[in-house]
């Protein structure tokens, strides 16, 4: 069934694309004829294609993007993750992934879109863990009009965990047996969580170490330097989760590139106050919150530019 959204032309309706046992399921919202086209690629864990998870994140920051970047005649397909929610058929275990897998669905998405629109290439939004999808796939640049990266990694996420476990000092109970958890991972080991803390099994639980070692593998900075399409980075100043440095590293590493900071933009894309860490959080579950300003006329502007 097609839901109508905004007047006229825009409507949000039900698109697939094949997955490895069954189809992946998104939304589409078509901007109508020679309208560009992105792909938004989620972040980390059972993240919904509206941006949500059932850890507390109501905030909806994907079908906001989606919505305004359509009221700015701009295309787009938002789904959910191979193995979870309407794609839970698409695999028969979730936990079982690469980057690799991920990037592969990126490139089926982005066939079914230039189907569906006859565009001759797509954009990737990848938010967060996302953009390691996003990066990953554009290696590959058939039918890949270029990269958007927002609230991307910029490290090595064995590097990113430890920082943000560092930067709370409730973990220092925990911080020790985290930090070997990681170096093992990095090795390529399998860690035993018998005893482990029960606070650091969501994190390294035995069902996704696979995806762990392989997404520790990763450089994001090598990824993006060996792009060869266009790439917009984009970092919010209020982002607890991914730090300024990030999106240098991921710049310099990419000198084409073009960085944008937005002020006030926290991890989930909200516009929150300066320093209130309480509404920044607050933030996560509140999808009546707008987007931050001028995050939809940077990717609009960049994409329809190029």
């Amino acid at each position: 069934m097609i839901m109508t959204i905004f007047a006229g032309i825009l409507a949000a309706a039900p698109i697939s694309t094949p997955g490895p046992v069954g189809d992946i399921h998104g939304t589409l919202i078509d901007a109508g004829n020679k309208a560009p086209a992105v792909l938004i690629i989620p972040g980390s864990g059972p993240t919904d294609r509206d941006g949500n998870n059932p850890m507390g994140v109501k905030a909806a920051p994907y079908r906001l993007l989606a919505e305004g970047l359509a009221e700015r005649g701009v295309t787009s397909v938002r789904a959910d993750k191979r193995g979870l929610f309407a794609s839970k058929a698409a695999v028969a275990d979730a936990n079982a992934v690469t980057l690799a897998d991920y990037a592969g669905d990126a490139h089926g998405w982005a066939k079914a879109l230039r189907s569906r629109t006859e565009n001759a290439c797509i954009w990737l939004i990848g938010h967060s863990e996302g953009g390691l999808v996003a990066l990953q796939a554009a290696q590959d640049s058939i039918g890949i009009c270029g990269v958007v990266l927002v609230a991307a990694p910029g490290r090595r996420m064995g590097d990113l965990i430890r920082e943000q476990l560092r930067s709370n000092p409730a973990n220092a109970p925990v911080l020790d047996s985290a930090l070997a958890a990681i170096a093992a991972l990095e090795a390529g080991q399998r860690v035993d969580v018998t005893g482990m803390n029960p606070a650091l099994l969501p994190l390294f639980a035995p069902q996704v170490q696979g995806y762990l070692i392989d997404l520790m593998a990763a450089d994001p900075a090598r990824l993006a330097k060996g792009l060869t399409v266009p790439l917009l980075i984009i970092h919010g100043s209020e982002d607890l989760q991914i730090a300024e440095a990030d999106a240098k590293a991921l710049h310099a590493a990419q000198p084409k590139s073009r960085l944008i900071t937005l002020p006030g933009m926290n991890h989930v894309l909200k516009a929150v106050p300066p320093g209130d860490r309480a509404a920044n959080f607050a933030a996560y579950a509140d999808p009546a919150l707008p987007l931050a300003p001028g995050l939809i006329d940077a990717i609009a502007s960049f994409v329809t530019k190029h």
